[in-house]
């Protein structure tokens, strides 16, 4: 009993000893040493900023710069070895001299920046927004503005002498970005000099401030081709779940319109890695970023510079020169030459255009322009064809049997086929004249309408719509760039789509004759009547239009068409440009070319639509383009572009 006691009593002696052993140990540490050891583990902690990597370049088809990367700076918060207090005050003489540099910092706190209201549209979004914020302990659905901001000083530990609603929507927006001790918040980039400098010169005042390079978007031609080369933008919501499983952040800039849109996954590059130990950079752990990759476009900056300030030139000019329903009304138009060996695009002009690198700060009045200076024309445009139809129809009309080569047809300014509806060739419209006796070349370089009424209605608008397709009129060319629209062909399907009025969607003998000049319900992008004439060109082969230079050639449809069919065809369209309607602006050109003008009706209150589409040189064709110049009068207009542009081209060769 005895013994049993006094081993108890050891037992008891010895636990005592331990226990006074480890309290004076953490004592130790905690009291005495506690500092030296707070700052051991501060010089230990690790801290990853993200390095943003920089874009890939996009040159043209001979490597000339298009859109690169200049150095900039960014400006982010480390949390680090600070307390919050600190941490606010930090961010709060960061504020002061921010507005000294009239830099603006926008975070989507749902509070006026005077704190004195919500932002909510309905109570709905009110809900959903406190739902997800958290912090249910502090917060409630049923709160005034000022008691969250009371209640965000609790939850950020804001001192009073902060300015509490402009710090809490930066807490608020770090908060939504994981920001941590060792997870940084990118909270503004490209960062002036002079702030970088400020905050580098007081590092006292800015604990919690680390600057890192970045890089921003620098368009070198600004304006040109910026339809082509389209631009970046901050991630949006929508677009940052579509990303974010690809390694996005909520912060990321991406393409947003054009090539940068289309090539975003290339273009981006990989980001590097930033170590911080104990508030100081350091090498250690660091992982360089790598730029994204180059893309190559198949355009040639120069030809786009021609045919940019050709197109830009020759609307201001019809519309100076213009009046009522004769051209004072052009303002737009589009422009597009591909190689017709191999479906590249060689320029692609849309005007009016914008200037890319200050898209930010004009972007209202860009918006706002009726002109729509945003708006691709040449993908995004559709138009009736008018007459650069026509060869389409002859084709069709001569493959199907219904029209001999030599055959004539007589154009007697009415035609009279049907006793109810008697549509007028053009020229007996203007000049009260007739054509007389044609055969189909002459048809084409004279652009007889009655002609092709009587074509049209041989063969009917089901082998008319055929043969369109064929040529890949009324569907996306398969271009790949963001915002091709498809357009539409003419026939009955199509009509009831477009017109809603059961007593007027049907199809009559009327649309037929219509169709086959061109109008009806045919629209088409000017990228798709190039197409359509580079085919036709090549006798046959319709490319794919390609905008990258590494993408494959690709043959998406063989025509079977008829040598015979062909010469005929194209010996018109010689005319037209020797003799016909483009012939005074091509008289003595020393490249033999063929080509139609096309004048289509938009309405009776402005003025009609100019068309011209061609190819060169004739005999061995290189080159087709097509010209679209809104409420441009007459197609010959567009020829004068077409002039300008194989006069650059041919000079080149």
């Amino acid at each position: 009993m005895y013994s049993f006691e006094k081993r108890l009593k050891f037992f008891y002696i010895f636990t005592g000893f331990v226990f006074f052993g480890l309290i004076t140990g953490l004592f130790y540490m905690q009291v005495v040493k506690g500092n030296d050891y707070r700052k051991e583990a501060d010089l230990k902690l690790h801290i990853i900023v993200k390095q943003q990597a920089p874009r890939g370049e996009i040159t043209d088809r001979n490597g000339i710069v298009l859109a690169g990367n200049k150095v900039s700076y960014s400006l982010n918060i480390i949390k680090g070895n600070v307390s919050s207090e600190e941490l606010n005050l930090c961010i709060n003489r960061l504020f002061k001299l921010l507005d000294k540099n009239s830099i603006v910092f926008e975070d989507t706190l749902p509070i006026t920046y005077d704190g004195l209201e919500f932002t909510f549209s309905n109570e709905a979004e009110r809900e959903k927004w406190f739902k997800n914020f958290g912090y249910k302990k502090y917060v409630n659905e049923n709160m005034t503005t000022q008691e969250f901001l009371d209640a965000s000083c609790n939850i950020y530990k804001i001192p009073d002498s902060c300015d509490i609603r402009r710090v809490a929507g930066v807490r608020y927006e770090a908060q939504r970005h994981g920001f941590s001790k060792t997870t940084p918040y990118c909270m503004l980039k490209s960062v002036p000099v002079s702030v970088v400098s400020e905050i580098k010169e007081n590092p006292e005042l800015f604990p919690c401030v680390c600057i890192t390079n970045s890089f921003d978007r620098e368009y070198y031609n600004n304006s040109l081709a910026s339809h082509i080369i389209g631009r970046v933008g901050k991630i949006s919501e929508k677009e940052y779940k579509e990303y974010k499983n690809l390694g996005y952040g909520y912060n990321e800039i991406i393409g947003k319109q054009g090539i940068e849109q289309l090539c975003e996954k290339r273009l981006r590059g990989t980001d590097g890695i930033q170590g911080i130990y104990g508030g100081q950079l350091q090498g250690v752990d660091d992982v360089p970023p790598i730029q994204g990759e180059r893309v190559s476009l198949t355009i040639d900056i120069g030809m786009q510079q021609v045919l940019e300030d050709s197109l830009a030139n020759m609307i201001k000019k019809i519309r100076e020169n213009g009046g009522e329903k004769t051209g004072a009304d052009a303002d737009s138009g589009g422009a597009v030459v591909i190689d017709v060996n191999s479906g590249e695009i060689l320029a692609c002009a849309s005007y009016p255009g914008y200037d890319i690198s200050a898209f930010t700060e004009n972007y209202e009045y860009l918006a706002a322009d009726k002109s729509l200076p945003l708006l691709n024309r040449v993908i995004s445009g559709v138009y009736s064809p008018g007459s650069i139809f026509k060869p389409l129809v002859a084709i069709a009309a001569l493959e199907s049997g219904k029209l001999k080569a030599r055959e004539k047809i007589s154009c007697e300014g009415i035609y009279k086929f049907y006793e109810d509806y008697r549509p007028r060739c053009w020229i007996w419209s203007e000049n009260k004249e007739i054509h007389g006796s044609l055969d189909v070349s002459e048809a084409i370089e004279k652009s007889c309408n009655c002609f092709f009424y009587e074509t049209g209605r041989r063969i009917g608008i089901d082998t008319i719509s055929k043969y369109a397709k064929m040529f890949g009129l009324g569907k996306s060319t398969g271009s790949g760039l963001p915002g091709e629209v498809s357009g539409m062909v003419a026939n009955p399907e199509n009509k009831k789509k477009l017109v809603k009025d059961p007593k007027r969607s049907g199809w009559y003998g009327a649309d037929t004759l219509q169709a086959a000049i061109g109008q009806s319900v045919n629209s088409f992008t000017p990228l798709q009547l190039a197409s359509y004439i580079g085919a036709l060109a090549n006798n046959g082969t319709r490319y794919k239009p390609k905008i990258l230079k590494d993408d494959e050639n690709e043959i998406v449809e063989q025509i079977s068409v008829s040598e015979e069919t062909m010469k005929v065809v194209k010996n018109g369209m010689r005319n037209v440009v020797e003799e016909g309607s483009a012939g005074a602006i091509f008289a003595g050109y020393p490249i033999a070319v063929g080509g139609k003008t096309g004048t289509a009706q938009v309405g009776s209150k402005v003025s009609n639509n100019a068309l011209f589409a061609a190819f060169a040189p004739f005999d061995k064709p290189e080159i087709a383009i097509c010209v679209v110049i809104e409420h441009g009068v007459r197609g010959a207009n567009g020829a004068y572009v077409a002039r300008d542009f194989f006069d650059y081209y041919f000079k080149l060769r």
